[in-house]
Order: C-alpha cells, then structure tokens, then sequence
C-alpha cells in the first residue's frame, strides 16, 4: 500500500528520532495515519550535513541545513517536511508554511566538560568547541581568556571529539540530548547562555495548497510553542538574523500566564553584548518581538551588524 504521507528529514539520529516523533503524535491523532505504513519517512542530505570543515556563517547562515527538504517539498517528492526551529530562517519559500509544532523541549544549553560544570569553573584558556557564534560569544563575554575553536558534526560526534581530547569543553543543545536519552552535562542557566531563537522546538512545514496534509497537521499544533517561536522570530527578522551575527532569544510562559521575552545581540568577540526583555499577552507575540528587535537594532548600530 503506498503510503499517504511522506514525512522528509535530515538523516542524522536526532532528526529522524524528531520525525518519529511526528510520525507518533500524527497516528495517535488520526485514525487514516495509524497503519503501519501510512507514513513514510524520507531522508534528504542537506548542504549544511555536507560542511563539515568550517562554521556555516562562512558557508551561507541559515537555511543550510532546510534547502534541500524544501525543493523536495515543493516538487512533491515529500508531503510535510520536519526541522529543528531554530534552523529555519526567518520566512519561508513562497508555497510553503509552517504548519505545526510539537511541544518544545528545554531550550537551554549544557555545558560538557568532564569534572567541571560551571562556566566561570573552566581553567584559564580552556579549550572550548562549538560552531555557534552566539554560543562563542556569550562565553568570550564572560571569559575571555578562553580558547574558542570550531567544533561541528552531529551530537555523536561533538561528544566523541571531545572524549578524544581534541577539546576539553563543549556546548551542547539540552532538547537534542534528551530527545537521544543522553544523560550528559550540566545546563547553563539562561541568564549565562541565552538560547538560539527557536531552540528546543520542532516544527512541521507543508505546502500552502495541501489542505489534507494542513488539517492533519493542525491536528497535533502546540499552541503554546507557536506562541513562543513567534516572538522569538518576529525579533530576528528585525535583525536581520543571519549566521554572522550573535543573536539570542527565548520566549517562555510566566507563571500568570503572561509571555516573556528575552533576546540579545553580541560583538562576535564577545567584547560587548545588550540585553532586553518584553512581557505582555500571548496575542501580542509578534509585536513584543518586533519592539525588542527593534530596541535592540537601535541600540546596537553599525557595530552589530
């Protein structure tokens, strides 16, 4: 029997453990998807799996890691497309929309360096692997004296490297190891590392057009985390988010039920970093991520961008 959906994904172990994911939360909520195999799962190597020997803001920022499963989304190879948020630029290609969201994991980072687990713990010069420059630069603001190098490849292999001893610290995406079952590291409070805009969610993107495969999605949308992503977003595109400069952002529901938003720009070099905040309710997500990308542009100048 061929199947009534085909799901397109990245081939690494965290994407296709995300789309399964998908896949379950879909067959639990509809009936026609819960045979064995009315779903597919299509894997599809992208430009940002290819690079593997420089950071991605060298290669071309965000959408690296989409390119690829959008054209075969929109020549029909695939029905819906699953993606980490916060590998998705700030719009999508005409015909495509993000459908969907599963809810969000812990958006924090974890911070990977044997006996030690606490930033301000690390030795003096410590070497420390990421590919992330809003990570680097959120530690060289803190420390400056430690020695950032580029550390890229999967979970796996960012673990493996750093067990070898080709660094003696890394970070690491909390949501990722937990979706993989890793017990590893120790998380960084938000207030030291600020996460990526986006992080911790999974979205489901399809064609404007297919309005089978948008009821079937909207089916299994969480609310709450659209609700978050959107002002998250809303504030990178007044930044005009690319891979080149630092910024962060997290979204979060307060206790009272109100959103709140934190974001911030950096100098690559960690050498001056600003901060901002906005609370207010969830039907005014996009515009508090508009005032504080807005704020901090303003604030920021050419020096930031």
């Amino acid at each position: 029997m061929a199947s009534l959906l085909r799901l397109g994904t990245r081939g690494s172990k965290l994407a296709l453990t995300q789309t399964g994911l998908v896949r379950d939360a879909l067959a639990k909520s509809i009936p026609a998807l819960a045979a064995p195999d009315a779903i597919e799962i299509v894997t599809i190597r992208t430009t940002g799996d290819q690079i593997q020997d420089r950071p991605l803001s060298e290669a071309g920022g965000k959408g690296l890691f989409v390119k690829e499963i959008e054209e075969a989304l929109l020549s029909g190879r695939i029905d819906a497309a699953v993606h980490s948020m916060k590998d998705m630029p700030t719009a999508q290609p005409p015909g495509l929309v993000i459908a969907a969201f599963l809810p969000r994991e812990d958006a924090r980072d974890v911070l990977i360096a044997g006996d030690v687990t606490r930033i301000a713990d690390l030795r003096r010069g410590a070497v420390v692997g990421t590919a992330a420059l809003r990570r680097k630069a959120q530690l060289l603001y803190r420390r400056p004296d430690l020695d950032i190098v580029t550390l890229r490849g999967n979970v796996g292999t960012r673990l493996a490297k750093r067990e070898r001893g080709e660094v003696e610290a890394t970070l690491l995406a909390m949501a990722g190891l937990k979706r993989l079952g890793l017990t590893v590291g120790t998380p960084v409070p938000e207030d030291e590392m600020l996460p990526a805009v986006g992080q911790g969610a999974v979205c489901i993107e399809c064609r404007v057009d297919d309005a089978r495969v948008i009821e079937w999605l909207a089916a299994i949308n969480h609310a709450p985390t659209e609700t978050c992503v959107t002002a998250e977003h809303a504030m990178l595109a007044v930044l005009d988010g690319s891979c080149r400069t630092p910024i962060a952002g997290h979204a979060v529901f307060d206790k009272d039920g109100a959103l709140y938003l934190r974001g911030l720009i950096a100098k690559p070099d960690g050498s001056d970093l600003l901060a901002t905040t906005r609370s207010g309710p969830a039907s005014d997500a996009e515009a508090m991520g508009h005032e504080a990308g807005e704020e901090l542009k303003h604030r920021g100048g050419p020096g930031f961008f």
